[in-house]
């Protein structure tokens, strides 16, 4: 009941005080990482006092435990981990323990996955509000499950309920939490691109958009007091309104086999960066909200010509950074990422190329304290200072081996990265 009530309250405080709680909410009292890409969803950690010098064997290894195929992310919440994988003919969420990775429950979420060519097993990440647990399975199944013991709450099929179709490499979207929202990229049939469920219930709220799906997951944005959930959907990046679906602005990029992959990234105070492999590039994209009667009438053809209060303009678009499935990491006026599988960093508000390295394949990356940390596809950990001026490592160890496809997760000091066999658990502060 303590933690529902907790869940509520957050829950109340979201619509109360916007976007501000939103970031600190996810946070809590401690620094956790609760969903994709962390408590903002951008790949940023707001913890310091990381190790810069590391012995020759790499950080501290806590603990490591046996896991099956799959790429899903790691969450972390109240000293709980969560993420998904599969083994022999079964799918499976889990929860452990942070502090020595023993297992607390498990559920069959559904059957395995089989892709030969991008490899078996689930792709979503949990995402943790409270008592809640939110995620998709690789063939479509939505779950709300109670974060203390595994059990469902609520469930969908979406190929069944939505007639949404099975992307090529699988279910790949990790459900965004907003108020008392929870939107999903559903990819269904007609408007049932994007949908709006009841976190509590599982209900239908709204349904809006009309595309495929692609493998991204939406976040959620404040432009001059008009809040957005942002969609990176088969063919288009998409804004909504959180309210009932309404279509802001649309912006449309056509990738190779529908891999638009990466998550967009928001550039405050009115920016949006999307990027894509197989050869596409990145975008940078302006908003401008009309929000005065005088800007009314000073844009009423761009109102009139749009159906909304938001004019969506292209700053830049280069082919210098395609992310393939990896998501960059913004620090400064600068953004860190993969083009495909070199390690760049361009300058966010021209797309011009500052600095380029090799090393990690086709790796992931995220940022804390100032610093990049990085992880090879094949377990090299690297750490360098996050700076245009040139790529510096400060520290690097082989930490796994195998295909490691799965950007590391940051939460209390503790850096967990696993591949498609093991979790482990490192110490990134020398205090564990």
């Amino acid at each position: 009941m303590e933690d529902r009530a907790c869940a509520l309250l957050r829950r109340f405080a979201t619509v109360l005080f916007g976007t501000w709680y939103l970031v600190g909410s996810v946070l809590s009292a401690k620094a956790e990482w609760p969903q994709w890409r962390g408590p903002n969803r951008d790949g940023v950690s707001n913890e310091v006092g990381l190790l810069k010098v590391w012995p020759a064997n790499g950080p501290k290894v806590l603990w490591k435990v046996p896991i099956g195929e799959g790429f899903s992310g790691i969450s972390v919440s109240q000293e709980r981990v969560y993420t998904m994988f599969s083994k022999g003919d079964d799918e499976f969420v889990v929860c452990l323990d942070a502090t020595d990775g023993g297992e607390i429950w498990r559920f069959r979420s559904d059957k395995n996955y089989h892709e030969g060519q991008g490899g078996n097993g689930p792709r979503a990440t949990p995402t943790i509000d409270g008592d809640l647990l939110f995620t998709i399975s690789a063939h479509g199944k939505l779950y709300a499950l109670n974060a203390g013991n595994g059990h469902t709450i609520w469930s969908h099929d979406l190929q069944q309920k939505f007639g949404s179709k099975m992307p090529r490499w699988g279910f790949s979207t990790s459900p965004l939490v907003d108020g008392e929202l929870l939107l999903v990229e559903v990819g269904g049939k007609g408007e049932k691109s994007i949908v709006a469920f009841h976190t509590n219930t599982g209900d239908v709220i709204w349904s809006s958009h009309k595309d495929k799906l692609g493998y991204s997951s939406p976040i959620a944005i404040t432009v001059k007091g008009v809040r957005q959930i942002i969609c990176f959907t088969g063919t288009q990046l998409v804004s909504v309104s959180p309210t009932d679906g309404t279509i802001y602005w649309k912006y449309p990029w056509k990738t190779g086999y529908d891999v638009n992959a990466a998550t967009p990234i928001f550039i405050p105070p009115d920016k949006v960066f999307i990027s894509s492999g197989y050869g596409k590039g990145a975008a940078m994209l302006g908003m401008r909200v009309f929000v005065s009667p005088d800007d009314e009438r000073t844009a009423r053809v761009q109102i009139r010509e749009n159906q909304s209060k938001i004019r969506v303009e292209e700053i830049w678009k280069s082919r210098k950074l395609k992310n393939h499935f990896a998501s960059s990491v913004l620090h400064g006026n600068h953004l860190y990422g993969f083009d495909n599988s070199i390690l760049k960093c361009i300058e966010a508000n021209t797309g011009e190329e500052q600095w380029k390295t090799r090393g990690f394949g086709k790796g992931t990356v995220m940022l804390a304290d100032g610093y990049l940390i990085i992880l090879s596809d094949r377990g090299k950990l690297g750490l360098a200072k996050a700076t245009p001026s040139g790529y510096t490592e400060k520290a690097s160890a082989k930490v796994l081996s195998g295909l490691c496809w799965t950007v590391p997760t940051l939460a209390n000091g503790k850096l967990y990265v696993r591949n498609e066999k093991e979790m482990v658990c490192l110490d990134m502060t020398g205090k564990h």
